[in-house]
């Protein structure tokens, strides 16, 4: 799936720099062409990856992609350590759930959110 959404990624003009996921959630750390809106990337991503999916029978539980996403920003200088962080997600998630990992991101980008909305 991760080759899948690197054609996505490059068919939107876009530049793939690192994906990785563990079972609920992935990771993508992209440079998104100018002319592209977060929302339909999300959205075009989301789309692609179901009817892909359901029409090659790959995960045979899935039922849909949650609501919404998170998008975070940060600079240039970032990348290698964010690409590591993402290469990473199997050790990473063995000491952190990912609602734990999403609320110290949060907190990390100065977002206030309610809890009881996260789970």
């Amino acid at each position: 799936m991760f080759r899948y959404i690197w054609g996505i990624v490059k068919n939107k003009q876009s530049v793939l720099h690192q994906i990785n996921g563990f079972t609920d959630h992935l990771h993508i750390l992209t440079s998104l062409h100018p002319s592209i809106a977060l929302a339909d990337f999300v959205k075009d991503i989301k789309l692609a990856c179901t009817q892909w999916i359901r029409k090659e029978n790959l995960f045979p539980d899935f039922i849909g992609w949650q609501e919404g996403y998170g998008a975070f920003t940060d600079s240039l200088q970032e990348k290698p350590r964010l690409v590591e962080y993402i290469r990473t997600q199997k050790e990473h998630h063995r000491r952190t759930t990912f609602q734990e990992e999403y609320m110290a991101l949060l907190r990390k980008a100065g977002v206030s959110f309610d809890e009881a909305h996260l789970t």
